[in-house]
């Protein structure tokens, strides 16, 4: 067995090893907003449940590591003290992940992960339409345990109203977990979900994806394409070119003949079975052609 003492390691693979020791983790899909009233969206999984009475959530937007800045989140959470805490299932994953890429202050998260800004009864913030359940929440303190790239800020949320959608509730009213079908954190690029255990999602580009509000209308309003798959098609920075797709497409003509002339819910059927198997590449080209 290998000892370390923390203070023996860089800070980011510090990190590394406690995400992926301390795993699965829930998430906390934390909407916010700011002192003008521009909405933020972002995940965060130092999250839990800590009091039922009164109903008490923590999570923990921490400094980030490689520049010591910090999150819009907090600060939004420092300058409105409120937040609702939306719960992640597997049917928004790509979308959550999405929303965690790095936009410029004032970027709305809920439009280019396409997700549904639905207006809070008691808080400011809006709730994710999507999410079966959500929190709305005050802040009641914040807690800062440090001042170097990698530090948390534990912020202490006291539930103050929540939403359960009717479809994960069973006959007695509780939660049927199976129907929730929650997805948990874990390290690098891996997730759990409740019903299958681990899978992969590929972290947001470091660069812009494009997002899902600068999707084709055909695509971003297709009755084929899931809210994963539209994630998942606008977690990247740029489009196939022409030549790309030219050559894509005589490659697959033996195997789909006349793909040019299929409808926009063939092409969308087509794409879909590249996205199960992560090919967001071959998906785009299909769907360009």
């Amino acid at each position: 067995m290998i000892s370390y003492n923390p203070s023996e390691l860089e800070t980011p693979k510090l990190h590394s090893y406690l995400l992926s020791a301390v795993a699965p983790r829930p998430i906390a899909f934390a909407s916010t907003i700011d002192k003008d009233g521009n909405p933020n969206l972002s995940p965060f999984s130092f999250f839990n449940v800590f009091s039922a009475n009164p109903p008490v959530m923590i999570f923990s937007p921490a400094r980030r590591v490689r520049d010591n800045t910090v999150k819009h989140t907090l600060m939004n959470a420092e300058s409105v003290k409120e937040v609702v805490i939306n719960v992640v299932n597997f049917d928004i994953v790509h979308q959550m992940s999405l929303s965690s890429t790095e936009y410029p202050e004032g970027v709305n998260e809920f439009e280019k992960a396409g997700l549904t800004m639905v207006k809070s009864d008691v808080v400011k913030p809006f709730r994710v339409g999507e999410s079966p359940v959500q929190f709305e929440c005050k802040v009641n303190e914040i807690v800062k345990l440090g001042s170097e790239g990698g530090a948390g800020n534990l912020i202490v949320c006291e539930v103050v109203k929540f939403h359960i959608a009717k479809e994960v509730l069973d006959e007695s009213g509780s939660i049927n977990q199976e129907a929730l079908d929650l997805v948990s954190r874990a390290g690098g690029s891996y997730y759990s979900r409740a019903k299958n255990g681990f899978f992969e999602i590929p972290k947001p580009l470091k660069t812009m994806g494009i997002g899902v509000d600068a999707l084709p209308e055909e695509i971003k309003n297709s009755m084929i394409l899931t809210g994963n798959d539209l994630g998942m098609l606008a977690n990247v920075e740029k489009l196939p070119s022409q030549k790309e797709i030219e050559d894509f497409i005589n490659g697959i003509k033996d195997r789909h003949t006349d793909i040019r002339n299929k409808s926009h819910r063939e092409k969308h059927k087509l794409a879909q079975n590249y996205l199960s198997y992560g090919d967001v590449e071959s998906a785009w080209k299909l769907l360009l052609s």
